[in-house]
């Protein structure tokens, strides 16, 4: 399993984790799966059938992770509507011992909120679409996450985080991944196969489920 880009929506993707909606789920040979509901999708409602189908995809082998998911302070439905399904989300994560992949848009603190009041701090998240300052990124990391990155990132957020908790990712960019892997590379002073190593390792890491026992 060596998975270099973290986050992306192309089907066609190698060496990624391919984020889908559950909908969407008809898994490859050879490639790897984030499945869950995007907060933006709460606008439309999610229902128990829906969320049913998420648990059967979620517990596909190729299906490493659970997401993305999360909370959007500036689209999507109610925002108590976005913590419940965030909150389903996070204890499918932690039934089947997988980790979330993260959307936050302005909610850091609301999500980390989220995950306490739920009893569930041990689900390991991984913030995709990193973009927030160095203290948006070091709210994330002293609660244990991972952070990725893609092409349009705060090289002040990048600097602050541990390189064992760095991702990269191209998301629904057309920037290829090895252009991302340049531009991260040269600003934490790495050379680019160094970078590659990291990366990979990271997520080899947080997507075995032996690893978080």
């Amino acid at each position: 399993m060596d998975i270099l880009d973290f986050h992306t929506h192309r089907l066609d993707a190698t060496a990624a984790l391919i984020s889908v909606d559950p909908q969407r789920f008809d898994p490859q040979p050879g490639l790897w799966y984030s499945v869950g509901f995007h907060p933006w999708d709460t606008a439309d409602g999610i229902t128990d059938a829906d969320f049913d189908l998420l648990e059967q995809c979620a517990r596909h082998p190729q299906a490493l992770a659970i997401g993305e998911t999360g909370l959007d302070a500036l689209r999507g439905g109610d925002m108590a509507l976005q913590e419940a399904l965030f909150v389903r989300h996070l204890q499918l994560a932690h039934d089947l011992g997988k980790p979330v992949v993260v959307h936050s848009v302005r909610t850091s603190r609301q999500m980390l909120d989220a995950r306490r009041r739920a009893g569930l701090t041990d689900v390991p998240l991984a913030i995709h679409g990193m973009r927030g300052n160095a203290h948006v990124a070091r709210t994330w990391i002293d609660a244990g996450c991972y952070l990725s990155f893609g092409a349009r990132f705060n090289p002040a957020a990048l600097q602050v985080t541990p390189l064992d908790r760095l991702l990269i990712e191209t998301d629904d960019t057309s920037v290829p991944i090895c252009d991302v892997a340049t531009q991260i590379a040269q600003s934490l002073h790495l050379t680019v196969e160094e970078l590659i190593r990291t990366v990979t390792a990271n997520a080899r890491h947080l997507l075995n489920p032996s690893s978080h026992n």
